[in-house]
């Protein structure tokens, strides 16, 4: 095995699949942001072009910050996600960490009941939901998405969690019992800043989905005062006519935060993926 990983052709061709993987994934978000800065022509005309004195253009970005109440939407689109993540990594962290550290009855029918959410889309549930929301008085609030976000995240953070928290050493947390620490101390104190990579790597995964999703705020929250970056985006896409600049610009503005805390959480989410590869 050693001598399969120190081949040079193999560690080429490692390398050269990731690479390639990599400039895949990259490729569209490459296309919409040179897009988003060149006139409509252009844009048709060459869209692989990279913009140059005659094609180079604002009118997207001049368009969404005027028509287009870009700012509120983003508050809607931070508030909602950010708020999601919380609830998500708090309460999969509890449930995780009491599937791991207590057994009673039932303890493996939880995990699995709880690991069926990964399985079974949500969205399968959205008459349900829409019907529960409606009762409740939620629709056209930011609590609507983020209850439902929030139910959507729990299964995978549950599942992920769980594994990282029967790795917390027992000696740890019965000294911490010993020094007469209750059990909430002993998860907020002991066990939760020792799956911090493990929690990074949760955030990671649910905050895209969050944050891009079109589905729920369609149907939950349609209202202007809480329409979402993404379902805001949508003004701008008509059924005959399609401002694609304004749409390219829009794109690009949501793009750009998701790339900044990918880049100021990568290094916990690479430790969090690559923990327990080697023991």
């Amino acid at each position: 095995m050693n001598k399969a990983r120190s081949n040079p052709l193999n560690t080429t061709l490692m390398h050269g699949a990731l690479i390639l993987y990599t400039l895949i994934a990259l490729f569209p978000v490459f296309v919409i942001l040179i897009n988003s800065f060149k006139t409509r022509k252009a844009i048709f005309r060459e869209p692989l072009a990279l913009p140059n004195s005659e094609s180079f253009s604002l009118i997207g970005y001049e368009t969404v910050l005027k028509q287009g109440d870009f700012f509120l939407y983003f508050q809607n689109s931070f508030i909602v996600t950010v708020a999601s993540l919380f609830f998500v990594l708090l309460f999969g962290a509890m449930a995780a960490f009491a599937l791991s550290e207590y057994r009673f009855k039932g303890n493996t029918l939880m995990g699995l009941y709880l690991a069926l959410g990964i399985m079974i889309p949500i969205r399968i549930g959205t008459v349900a939901i829409l019907e529960m929301m409606v009762a409740t008085g939620l629709v056209n609030t930011l609590w609507a998405l983020i209850l439902v976000y929030t139910a959507q995240g729990l299964p995978l953070a549950v599942f992920i969690l769980s594994e990282f928290m029967r790795n917390v050493s027992d000696d740890l947390k019965n000294a911490g019992r010993i020094d007469g620490l209750s059990e909430y101390a002993i998860f907020f104190k002991l066990a939760l800043p020792l799956v911090r990579p493990a929690m990074a790597t949760v955030a990671v995964f649910n905050m895209i989905p969050i944050w891009n999703d079109l589905w729920f705020p369609l149907i939950l929250a349609p209202a202007e005062e809480v329409k979402t970056l993404t379902l805001g985006s949508q003004v701008f896409i008509g059924q005959f006519v399609t401002n694609w600049n304004a749409v390219l610009s829009a794109l690009s503005m949501a793009i750009i935060p998701v790339l900044i805390l990918y880049v100021i959480f990568s290094r916990q989410l690479i430790r969090g993926i690559t923990s327990g590869a080697v023991k």
